[in-house]
């Protein structure tokens, strides 16, 4: 009986090397395509004054894809006249120039640790925190 191997009907990511399904036609998966591109659109960024809409415009991509990798702080506005340009907060409302939180209410958001609660002593006066697993 000859023995086949499993990876033999599997074709790989020319990048990262995951497994793709045979019948898939391009050499990279999806998400190193979209690093591609995102890598593309930066130096594109760099290397010219651009709004979101003139970068979704020239790569041909959905607008909301620009936008999201704003939201995600992956791209940031350029500061003009010391303003940043079309971005605010979406807690506050403050002038922010990537994500989708200023410093401060991110800060609010992400530094209250979960799993901590008060853990009230004997005397009921003395509380403390402690970690619930």
């Amino acid at each position: 009986m000859e023995q086949v191997s499993l990876f033999e009907n599997l074709k790989f990511c020319s990048i990262c090397r995951r497994p793709l399904p045979l019948d898939y036609e391009k050499e990279m998966c999806p998400q190193c395509i979209e690093n591609q591109l995102f890598n593309e659109v930066k130096e594109y960024i760099r290397s010219r004054d651009v709004t979101e809409y003139q970068v979704a415009e020239h790569f041909k991509i959905p607008h909301y894809k620009v936008k999201r990798w704003i939201d995600e702080g992956r791209i940031e506005y350029k500061e003009q006249d010391n303003k940043i340009m079309n971005q605010h907060c979406s807690k506050c409302g403050a002038p922010i120039s990537f994500g989708n939180l200023c410093q401060k209410c991110y800060k609010e958001k992400y530094n209250t640790k979960v799993g901590y609660a008060p853990l009230k002593s004997k005397d009921g006066d003395n509380e403390k925190i402690r970690f619930l697993d």
